[in-house]
């Protein structure tokens, strides 16, 4: 039986590099942590992304469209319904790049439908349609230090 070193598990994970599998591995990282935040209640929710949007400039728009992009590829169910936790990831990606989207929940009453959403910009990040429909009910913008 050969023994694992790090040299051998460093070169190995070289080789399955090919589209980027190393390069993915912090995004499943945040992703992961997103799922965990999105089973919080909506209070601690905020309240860690409040924290986390501290200091960090405001996300540009080509800024907060790679890290949708970015969320998206790591994660089917991020790309699929998964849209509160894929909103965070989205969120907690951009924070870890030194900027912040501004990050949206909101419903839709008839017929009645939650949603979660970042905005660079102005505009929504990856979201088709018209966003005017939602009436927003928790917004986390980027915050100077102190505030």
């Amino acid at each position: 039986m050969q023994r694992c070193t790090m040299k051998a598990a460093a070169t190995a994970l070289a080789r399955l590099d090919g589209p980027g599998l190393v390069r993915r591995i912090p995004v499943v990282a945040v992703v992961y942590a997103a799922r965990i935040l999105a089973a919080c209640p909506p209070f601690r929710i905020r309240r860690v992304l409040e924290v986390l949007s501290r200091g960090a400039r405001p996300s540009r728009r080509e800024e907060a469209e790679t890290a949708h992009r970015a969320v998206m590829r790591a994660s089917l169910m991020c790309a699929g319904d998964g849209c509160l936790p894929r909103s965070i990831a989205v969120a907690m990606w951009c924070r870890l790049h030194g900027h912040w989207p501004t990050w949206h929940t909101g419903v839709q009453v008839h017929p009645f439908r939650a949603h979660a959403w970042v905005e660079a910009d102005g505009a929504a990040v990856g979201e088709p349609g018209d966003m005017s429909r939602w009436q927003r009910q928790m917004t986390v913008s980027a915050r100077k230090n102190g505030s």
